[in-house]
C-alpha cells in the first residue's frame, strides 16, 4: 500500500505521480523519480522538451518517439515491452528538481510488480529514483535485476552519447540486437 501525505490548502508544492503505463507484457519497468513542473502541467511523463527520455527510449526500441504523439509513444513503449512509472506516488517539492523532493510517500513497487507476470527488469531513471527504488524493492522483498541509468533529465549534464550507450544496455532485457 501506498502511504499518503496530509493535503493541506496551503501546500501547493505537494507533487502526485501520474498513473502506471504498464501491460501484461511489460519486461523493463522504467521508473523516473517524480513528475517534474512541464510534465504535471501536461499530464505527460516526460513533457519537458529538453528531457531525452523520449529520445533514449527511441533508440533503445528503434523508433521515433519524439515524433510521435503522447498517446503514440506510450502505445509504442507498451507494444515494446516497456513500462513507465515513478517511485514517488507523492511528495512536497518546490520546482521539478529532485534535490528538492521532500517529505515523499513512495509508490506501491511491490504490488505493481506482482502484477507483472513478464517483467525481467526493473530501471531507474537516474540517482534518485534507484536510491528510492531499491531501497523500497529491499523492503518489500523484491528480487529481480535492476538495471542503474544516467538521468534522461537536462538537469544531468553528461553528454547524450554517454546517456544513449548506457540506455542502449535495456535491449539485453526486451530481446533486441
Amino acid at each position: 500500500m501506498t502511504a499518503k501525505l496530509p493535503d493541506s490548502p496551503n501546500s501547493p508544492d505537494l507533487k502526485r505521480n501520474f498513473p502506471p503505463v504498464v501491460d501484461g507484457n511489460t519486461r523493463v519497468l522504467i521508473l523516473g523519480s517524480l513528475p517534474g513542473e512541464v510534465s504535471l502541467a501536461h499530464q505527460q511523463y516526460y513533457a519537458h522538451p529538453q528531457n531525452r527520455f523520449w529520445h533514449l527510449v527511441g533508440e533503445v526500441i528503434g523508433k521515433p518517439l519524439p515524433t510521435l504523439d503522447y498517446a503514440a509513444r506510450l502505445d509504442t513503449v507498451r507494444a515494446h515491452g516497456i513500462g513507465l512509472w515513478d517511485v514517488v506516488a507523492e511528495a512536497r517539492r518546490e520546482g521539478s528538481l529532485d534535490s528538492n523532493i521532500r517529505l515523499h510517500a513512495g509508490s506501491d513497487l511491490s504490488g505493481l510488480i506482482a502484477t507483472l507476470p513478464s517483467l525481467r527488469a526493473v530501471a531507474f531513471n537516474g540517482g534518485t529514483a534507484g536510491r528510492i527504488g531499491q531501497r523500497a524493492l529491499a523492503q518489500g522483498g523484491v528480487t529481480i535485476p535492476v538495471v542503474l541509468l544516467p538521468s534522461s533529465s537536462p538537469a544531468y549534464t553528461i553528454p547524450y552519447a554517454t546517456k544513449r550507450d548506457a540506455w542502449l544496455a535495456l535491449r539485453d532485457w526486451l530481446d533486441i540486437a
